[in-house]
């Protein structure tokens, strides 16, 4: 069985706009793309090709048709798949009016709930800002009444102040208490700054040969961001007082997860003595993360490195579709990682880490 734990609705221009409240409607940014690729049916005489031939973005088979999407499930063998945003979150996310950020926070949940109510594989990524604890707690509860799978939570510091902060206690124990985890996804954190690309020279096209996506310098520090988020949330005791609360760390690599856990344990060992919360730990810090959190590598990655250096169940496969990120061969080059490891360790990529930890089994 198959557990996708990436993949993404491609927005056309009014998409959310259709999904907010009316006085929200005129203040959600442009999305400031063309209107390409909304309708993808003539695409679909043959879907195990065009996964090879038009895994592009807008022209994908069930790019933003629901019902197409369930017949590329059907194809690729794909039980459960998690659905994230692509671009909608450019239209609110940065505002700096909150009343827009929260606005478009519900449009989006909206709108992520119902293109995935009609196939239970379909599992809605919803987005809750935590800028505002008590508006986080109340778009958390309309983000749960309609039955999101996960929640995206930005990687950076919401504000001024920790993401393990007292005042988030509530949204921790909800989720927890509701069996929803939270995600972080690339997208949700700083990448490297642009001081640093900056270097006297022309700056080449990103990874996609465009200007919008990875390059060079950015993959390296993609971690950054998401491990600050988790270090914090594990030293910080947020994982010990809810231990039913569950997180991924989706399209953000995992090379960097072996040193993490390593820096975490000694972080422990070496400052428990005068921080008060390390002393109210009972696990190992880097045993809260292999309770509680995931994650997914890139193809290119060492996959079997990473489960010999960790074991195997922190890992998830991952495909992103329909984004040219997660490679044009997932399921062989994941298939290939796992070659040396028995049929339990590739049950546990492929589909128990990600089905487990969503609720499924």
């Amino acid at each position: 069985m198959i557990f996708d734990a990436d993949s993404h609705v491609m927005e056309v221009e009014d998409w959310l706009r259709g999904y907010a409240d009316p006085d929200m409607r005129e203040q959600l940014g442009p999305l400031g793309l063309e209107k390409a690729g909304k309708d993808a049916a003539n695409l679909l005489a043959s879907l195990p090709e065009l996964w090879e031939r038009q895994r592009n973005g807008w022209r994908a088979p069930g790019a933003l048709d629901p019902g197409v999407r369930s017949r590329v499930l059907d194809a690729l063998g794909i039980d459960a798949q998690l659905v994230f945003p692509t671009f909608a979150l450019g239209q609110f996310a940065r505002s700096r009016d909150l009343n827009v950020r929260y606005g478009g926070t519900r449009a989006l949940n909206r709108a992520m709930a119902e293109f995935c109510a009609m196939d239970k594989r379909l599992l809605a990524v919803g987005y809750l800002p935590l800028d505002e604890p008590g508006r986080a707690v109340e778009e958390l509860d309309a983000a749960l009444g309609l039955g999101v799978s996960a929640v995206w939570v930005p990687s950076e510091a919401p504000g001024s102040f920790s993401p393990a902060h007292v005042d988030l206690e509530p949204v921790w124990a909800r989720l927890g208490e509701a069996g929803v985890p939270f995600v972080l996804h690339v997208g949700g954190g700083k990448l490297l700054p642009r001081e640093f690309h900056e270097n006297g020279r022309p700056r080449p096209a990103d990874w996609l040969g465009g200007g919008e996506n990875l390059r060079g310098k950015d993959f390296p520090v993609l971690h950054h961001s998401p491990e600050r988020f988790l270090a914090c949330l594990v030293l910080d005791g947020v994982f010990h007082r809810h231990p039913q609360l569950r997180g991924a760390a989706i399209e953000l690599g995992a090379s960097w997860v072996p040193g993490m856990l390593r820096n975490l344990d000694h972080a422990h060992r070496s400052f428990s003595k005068f921080e008060p919360l390390l002393q109210e730990l009972e696990l190992q810090p880097s045993d809260y993360i292999r309770r509680q959190v995931r994650f997914t590598p890139f193809p290119f990655e060492d996959t079997a490195w990473l489960i010999e250096q960790c074991g195997p169940e922190l890992f998830m496969f991952s495909t992103d579709y329909p984004h040219p990120e997660g490679g044009r061969r997932p399921f062989e080059k994941f298939g290939d990682a796992l070659a040396g490891f028995d049929d339990a360790v590739r049950d546990q990529f492929f589909w128990r880490n990600g089905a487990g930890h969503f609720g499924l089994t």
